[in-house]
């Protein structure tokens, strides 16, 4: 326990906030291509990116396929995903030539339902998202060095102060945020004018996608993540908010 805490504090020290703040300012004008390919260089295999095949990780993973294609990326598979999404998933591995690693949780859904209670989502979202998505993704990141995340900061509250790179309190590493400062419409038109696949769903009233037990359309000119946990005041799944690794992540 004690050489992780070291290793924990030499790594942090080494991305002191007051550095990563000069870095996000140093690319606060460029392109996300920049940032993507800086990342790559300065921390090679310990770089990994983290998509859900929405609009913003296509656009990445549409430049990483081009800067850094070697760049492990991963998805959360609750086991709860949205058909099309798997089907997009394979579209973009044929398409950008990538491939992608699936990240699991410990618990079967069977299983869950049997150690907590059936149908875990509708009755405690905040705990189901902490064993499907934020406990698996601690795991994976234990032993990394930086991520990548298609986060906006136009999203949603927690997201507003989001840096294009910051230090990752929850999880312990460097958060690389390239579309941090940009807009949906700036997403949707990269997304057109590169002919690029997206989820059909989209243009069926879902403009962000989760689990499908979790998510619904919405109505036009709605909040885009209104038909996330409807019905809760839950607005994040926990994966991006910063709290100490001790702390349950809910």
């Amino acid at each position: 326990m004690l050489i992780n805490s070291l290793i924990s504090e030499k790594t942090f020290n080494e991305w002191a906030p007051e550095r990563l703040k000069a870095i996000s300012q140093q690319f606060d004008s460029s392109p996300p291509h920049d940032l993507i390919r800086w990342g790559s260089e300065i921390f090679g295999a310990d770089l990994v990116m983290a998509t859900g095949f929405g609009p913003e990780g296509i656009v990445l993973l549409h430049i990483l396929a081009q800067i850094a294609p070697q760049t492990t990326v991963f998805y959360l598979d609750t086991d709860l995903l949205f058909p099309e999404t798997y089907e997009l998933r394979d579209k973009l591995e044929k398409r950008l030539g990538l491939r992608f690693t699936r990240v699991r949780g410990e618990l079967s859904l069977n299983d869950q339902a049997r150690r907590h209670e059936p149908e875990l989502w509708a009755k405690q979202p905040d705990r189901c998202c902490r064993l499907r998505k934020v406990e698996p993704l601690r795991r994976f990141l234990s032993d990394k060095r930086a991520w990548i995340t298609a986060i906006r900061r136009d999203q949603t509250a927690a997201r507003a102060n989001a840096d294009l790179v910051e230090w990752d309190l929850t999880n312990q590493l460097v958060k690389i945020n390239p579309l941090a400062g940009w807009t949906s419409k700036q997403v949707w038109t990269y997304l057109l004018e590169h002919g690029l696949p997206y989820n059909p769903l989209h243009d069926r009233g879902y403009p962000s996608l989760g689990c499908w037990p979790c998510t619904h359309a919405v109505l036009p000119g709605a909040d885009p993540r209104s038909g996330r946990w409807a019905g809760h005041t839950k607005t994040e799944c926990g994966i991006h908010l910063q709290l100490p690794p001790e702390s349950p992540a809910a």
